[in-house]
């Protein structure tokens, strides 16, 4: 019958092989599977954007400095905040883990001897699985694709891959060695030798719901990461309750699970009558079931989850075709192509269902856990950009108000300087002024001072060496002594006004803080001007001269006469007397010789006297010179008077006189040595009490060196706040502007690609609709 529908299609059996081969293979079309593997390829690659994007916010928000984070009144980045970002890397990792093990779930269930095994077997296009009449599969069977060319199979109590061969010794309800019902078993199947695995698709075969009471341990353990589940009907019986009491336990823990129905079997239909009431009544039963009691779909939905098919048949089928050896007749009952069709018809469906479901249920959730952690992290952005603002904001401000108090600090540091310098130099001036006039006071009364000297006077060398010693230390205690009294006292209350007057002044100045402290480094002494006169060394050169010396001596009157201002009109004096003397009455020739001759003699005795005033001889001669002009009566008496005197001041030059002559010498050589360092003295004592005042406001002035010093150092620190502010708010940014992208890409994910997209199947209908009317005209015939 086969034959001659083939022939009355206008097929040959060798078109139709291929034509059902083709259609089970999915050549010729796009895979809808390629959504879920294109979007899983996808999601993966943003959340691996999504990781490096945390990793570098952690870094920032790890890499920044305690004093960031403490800037102003508020941290830039809380420590909650802080900690959840941190946290993302965990979620993050968590996620990305899941999406690389993510594939696409799809659980067959029914009852005993329905056929799981073999609609799962004719998916795969291999005969996988054991399958056999009763029950056969005793535990749960995962059929998932892995890269070796070999197969192998793993247990829960193993990591040892086992032999695909011993599949239905541990699997087979028909075996002593078969595994508990809740157990699992993993077959690795190559994906080289199946396009389904190589999607992504896992399979998962299930005992019979019917044979173990334990059916929300079954849920809760293999059916919670479902996208598909398959009901394997048996189409000579209609739904029982057993396998309707199964969905309504999944469905309280899923919300709306994507089913199928495949009333499998369906080949038994050749042989019976009235079938399309039948089917009519199989197609009634579960669009109530689907639409109504389980509430999954509507009736238009759960009328296209519904199908007719013969796994067994399309098993055969495929493995026939896959080998290139036609399918024996006798294999397959009439009407099987359009089973297959349907089969196939389910399998469109069921791939552009599970797709769909799998990337919603699979990525749907990691991808709005996605859009939470970027929303997340670019709101901590968003602060942490707005608060580094903020906190750049106010460092500016307050960094040019720095700036502003050290150019004012400065300008007043640079007036009081000059102002002080000048009040220095009065008063510098005054004190040099006033030690000038003190020390000169003192050198006017310096006669009075030596003599208070109170010391045996002894004209011997060595007692007299003694002697200046002590008068030097004397003169020089005393002038010290009264130059303290005169200058030091008041040059000490200057001193003190002036320190106070500089505190002040600086005071002004200053912050709050400093101003406390300048007060206490006013120096507390009491200043002594050293005035230094060292009348020992400036004196050293004194030679006294206590010998008895006549005050009318030849001597002391000829060293009057040439020591004298007048000594010229005197000699011209004198030649103009003896003139007179030795020529009286004279002509007027006479007289101008007269006037010549005594030139001539007030010379001779100028230059005689010079020559021969430290001998007897010169006093002869004056003494005859003196005669010829006054008379012997005269030169007598003056004579007997000179004696006299000079008995006298011989009888009175006692020990006391010479005392009284040193005293007078010393007297005339310190004031003469002592006026010449007036100058020096004053110029020293000013130049100390300079360095004290400079000293004192060095002294103070440091403080105001701090103040400078502390601005300049929380300028260079706000410096540095503002640059790494600038750098936070310039990668808070760029974090925020990431997190804005990231988002973008996760709501293209969600609106271009992967939770709307419906493939078509209009293109595998219609053959199948083309074979079914064929096949309704062949009858007819």
């Amino acid at each position: 019958m086969s034959g001659s529908l083939i022939a009355q299609t206008g097929m040959d059996s060798q078109s139709d092989g291929t034509s059902l081969r083709n259609l089970g293979n999915g050549h010729g079309r796009e895979s809808a599977l390629q959504l879920f593997v294109q979007a899983k390829k996808r999601i993966n690659d943003i959340f691996k954007d999504i990781d490096e994007y945390v990793v570098d916010a952690g870094k920032f928000v790890q890499g920044l400095s305690p004093e960031l984070k403490g800037v102003g009144e508020e941290a830039i980045i809380s420590p909650e905040n802080a900690q959840v970002v941190v946290g993302f890397k965990v979620k993050i990792d968590g996620i990305r883990e899941v999406l690389t093990r993510d594939h696409m779930k799809v659980v067959f269930f029914g009852r005993t001897s329905n056929g799981k095994s073999t609609v799962i077997n004719a998916m795969l296009r291999e005969k996988i699985l054991p399958s056999g009449i009763g029950h056969t599969t005793h535990c749960f069977i995962q059929v998932e694709g892995s890269d070796n060319e070999e197969a192998s199979m793993l247990t829960e109590d193993s990591n040892q891959p086992k032999s695909i061969q011993s599949l239905k010794q541990l699997a087979s309800a028909l075996s002593s060695g078969k595994l508990k019902e809740n157990s699992l078993i993993r077959i690795l199947w190559p994906k080289s030798k199946c396009r389904l695995l190589r999607e992504d698709i896992v399979f998962l075969d299930s005992p019979g719901i019917d044979v173990s009471p334990d059916l929300d341990l079954w849920i809760d353990k293999f059916c919670l990461d479902a996208d598909v589940f398959v009901l394997v009907a048996n189409a000579e019986s209609t739904l029982m309750q057993t396998e309707k009491n199964f969905f309504h336990k999944v469905s309280s823990r899923l919300s709306k699970p994507n089913v199928f129905v495949l009333q499998n079997r369906w080949d038994v239909s050749e042989s019976e009558e009235d079938i399309d009431k039948v089917k009519q009544q199989h197609l009634d039963n579960n669009i109530q079931f689907l639409s109504e009691e389980l509430q999954v779909a509507d009736k238009r939905e759960a009328k296209d989850r519904v199908f007719f098919v013969s796994a067994r048949e399309t098993l055969v089928s495929r493995l026939q075709d896959d080998t290139g050896i036609p399918t024996p007749d006798r294999a397959l009952l009439p009407g099987f192509q359009a089973r297959i069709f349907e089969f196939a018809n389910f399998e469109t469906k069921f791939e552009a269902c599970i797709s769909k479901s799998a990337v919603k249920t699979k990525f749907e959730q990691h991808t709005d856990r996605g859009k939470n952690i970027t929303f997340e992290l670019k709101k901590v952005m968003e602060d942490a950009f707005t608060s580094s603002n903020q906190h750049l904001e106010r460092q500016q401000r307050l960094r040019q108000e720095r700036l502003d108090e050290l150019e004012t600090l400065d300008k007043q540091l640079d007036l009081l300087s000059r102002e002080v310098k000048a009040k220095i130099k009065v008063m510098v001036e005054t004190v040099e002024r006033k030690v000038a006039s003190a020390l000169n006071d003192e050198i006017r009364r310096l006669s009075l001072l030596v003599e208070e000297f109170d010391r045996p006077f002894h004209p011997d060398p060595r007692d007299l060496t003694a002697y200046k010693k002590d008068l030097h230390l004397f003169v020089e205690a005393s002038i010290c002594r009264n130059m303290i009294g005169r200058c030091t006292s008041s040059t000490q209350r200057q001193l003190d006004s002036m320190d106070l007057y500089l505190a002040e002044r600086l005071a002004t100045i200053l912050p709050d803080d400093k101003r406390q402290q300048l007060f206490s480094l006013i120096p507390k002494r009491d200043f002594d001007i050293a005035y230094r006169l060292d009348c020992r060394n400036l004196c050293a050169d004194f030679n006294e001269d206590i010998e008895f010396h006549f005050s009318l001596g030849p001597m002391n009157l000829m060293q009057k006469l040439l020591g004298s201002k007048d000594r010229a009109n005197f000699l011209v004096g004198s030649a103009g007397t003896l003139g007179r003397t030795l020529s009286p009455g004279s002509t007027a020739i006479g007289t101008q010789q007269g006037l010549h001759d005594n030139e001539i003699l007030a010379s001779l005795l100028t230059t005689f006297a010079s020559f021969t005033s430290r001998t007897t001889l010169g006093a002869v001669a004056v003494a005859g010179l003196l005669a010829k002009a006054a008379g012997w009566r005269v030169i007598a008496v003056t004579g007997a008077l000179y004696g006299l005197l000079y008995l006298y001041e011989r009888l009175t030059w006692t020990t006391r006189a010479k005392e009284r002559c040193f005293k007078q010498q010393y007297v005339e050589y310190a004031s003469s040595k002592l006026r010449l360092i007036v100058d020096l003295t004053s110029f020293n004592c000013s130049h100390q009490v300079q360095q004290e005042l400079t000293s004192t406001f060095a002294r103070l002035c440091h403080q105001a060196d701090m103040t400078r010093q502390q601005l300049e150092e929380s300028l260079k620190d706000m410096d540095k706040n503002l640059q790494q502010l600038q750098q936070v708010a310039s990668a808070s940014k760029t974090l925020r502007n990431k997190a804005d992208f990231l988002d973008s890409e996760l709501m293209s994910f969600c609106r271009l690609g992967v939770f709307c997209v419906q493939p078509t199947v209009k293109t595998f209908c219609f053959p199948l609709m083309t074979g079914m009317k064929i096949k309704a005209q062949t009858d007819e015939n």
